[in-house]
């Protein structure tokens, strides 16, 4: 019998796609004619149709988002030139809103907007007997969560070994943060507590290991938070990991404690803090009390071994660079171990558009719809931003060079400032944001703190060596091999994933 294909492109191969697991666990009498097909955007989409209609699929279902669209998109039209009559379904947050505007809606048969766990199998019900939707834009109710089948028993053991588990104990979030679509998905709804328990067991005693929770909240409902994180300790093992979503400014004296019992290199905790402007905050709607806030970030960085990530966005409406700056040099004297800036996106369907008008706000067209511009920066300005974004991922989020990036500011020099300098610096010798080996940017390091921070060649040798040999390195630069190795670190030892975070746990 012809099967029913799944597919979408995940960013990368070690992402396994949650969306399709849940469809799969959910459609009833038709799971066993049911295949999921996990392509991802590096592939060409000539080779995901080859793969797909090799199949002889009776219908085809994909996944969009904000990461795949474009390529999502080729993927619909060779689709629907080669083989026309086979029903393409669509689903997913990028074409849950705005399906007028899309040329792969006008491309698709059906698209499915909203959580389409349970409304999917419905859909293909009705185009298996012959028929059509009455409409082709089909709105999908807020399934109630107790009766959606969970999908964890269909990550295999190549997902265990190899990828990133997405898992979710609630849906939705309280707050109205206009960049944000969840901002417009209320209420939070949470799943059965000991079901979905049951279900993590299950997955620990296969033999997973990293648990990456989706939750927009975590910390919103403190007994469900506290009764996940003491499951996970009272079963914990060297190796596991576990990704949290948090509000920076929510973290009682309970939370606190259950989260100081975990190891080094188990628990990430990632907190959005997006800005320190009160004003921009308040015209965007993100509410959150920056005293509790700064606190909450001190005990984490001080009395816990949590690996603390930290967001930012550059762009909002009404925020000047100079804003930011500041923002980024008080989150950053707060010591997160990662901080990610984001350029602000606007996201298909998200409130953010209200103030496109007022504060001339242009964004990219295509997929990920990132600000090119805004009454207060300019296209220039925020070129510069995205490209201190990369570089900061590359030298100071990604653990390398932790010693050798802090010298960058050293004597009380602003951080952001410091370092914007040394992106452009190093911006117009490379001439690219990308594939820039480690060697590279020692070198380049080298360069600046010699030639123009005015630090001797010797201790700027000593600071590169530090770090590479902090990181376990061996691809040691020529140039700093004439050099002793120090000592390595006596710190604690830390498990063998994830890498990135394992850089940070010395520093």
């Amino acid at each position: 019998m012809s099967p029913i294909l799944l597919c979408t492109l995940n960013a990368k191969y070690i992402h396994a796609s949650f969306g399709l697991r849940y469809l799969m666990a959910n459609m009833g009498d038709l799971a066993p004619r049911t295949r999921r097909v996990e392509c991802d955007i590096n592939q060409r989409p000539m080779e995901i149709v080859e793969k797909l209609l090799a199949q002889t699929p009776v219908l085809i279902g994909l996944g969009v988002y904000v990461w795949n669209a474009r390529q999502t998109l080729e993927v619909v039209r060779l689709l629907k030139r080669i083989a026309p009559t086979i029903p393409l379904i669509l689903g997913g947050p990028e074409v849950s809103y705005e399906p007028e505007q899309q040329e792969i809606c006008a491309l698709a048969d059906v698209v499915i907007a909203g959580e389409a766990d349970l409304k999917f199998a419905e859909v293909c019900r009705l185009l298996l007997s012959g028929k059509l939707p009455p409409q082709k834009i089909v709105p999908a109710e807020l399934p109630d969560l107790a009766q959606i089948q969970l999908p964890y028993s269909l990550y295999d053991a190549d997902d265990l070994a190899h990828r990133v588990l997405y898992v979710e104990a609630s849906r939705g979030c309280p707050f109205s943060c206009e960049f944000c679509l969840s901002s417009i998905d209320l209420p939070v709804r949470q799943f059965p507590l000991d079901q979905f328990l049951a279900e993590m067991d299950a997955l620990l005693r296969r033999g997973a290991r990293q648990f990456k929770f989706v939750d927009r909240t975590f910390n919103l409902h403190l007994a469900t938070s506290l009764a996940i994180l003491d499951f996970f300790w009272q079963r914990f093992e060297p190796g596991l990991f576990l990704h949290f979503e948090i509000v920076p400014d929510r973290l009682p004296q309970a939370l606190r404690e259950a989260i100081a019992k975990f190891p080094p290199g188990a628990l990430q905790l990632e907190a959005g803090v997006q800005t320190f402007n009160t004003e921009a905050a308040e015209r965007i709607e993100r509410r959150q009390n920056y005293e509790c806030l700064e606190e909450n970030l001190r005990f984490l960085r001080e009395h816990t071994h949590a690996h603390l990530h930290a967001d930012l966005i550059a762009g909002l409406p009404g925020e000047t660079l100079e804003s930011f700056a500041d923002g980024f040099d008080r989150l950053l004297a707060l010591r997160p171990h990662e901080i990610q800036v984001g350029i602000l996106k606007r996201l298909r369907g998200a409130p953010i558009a209200r103030h496109t008008q007022e504060w001339g706000m242009v964004y990219a067209v295509d997929a990920p719809y990132e600000l090119l511009c805004n009454k207060l920066v300019d296209f220039p300005s925020m070129q510069r931003m995205r490209r201190f974004a990369k570089y900061w991922d590359h030298l100071a989020n990604s653990g390398n060079y932790l010693e050798t990036t802090a010298w960058l500011w050293a004597g009380g020099r602003s951080p952001f400032r410091s370092f914007m300098a040394f992106t452009e610096w190093a911006h117009a010798i490379l001439r690219r944001t990308d594939s820039i080996s480690l060697s590279t940017w020692a070198e380049l390091l080298f360069r600046y703190l010699t030639e123009t921070e005015g630090i001797a060649p010797e201790r700027a040798k000593e600071v590169l060596l530090s770090d590479f040999m902090r990181t376990g390195r061996r691809e040691i630069p020529q140039f700093l091999r004439d050099k002793t190795a120090p000592p390595s670190s006596s710190g604690p030892s830390v498990p063998p994933l994830p890498k990135r975070q394992q850089r940070h746990l010395t520093g």
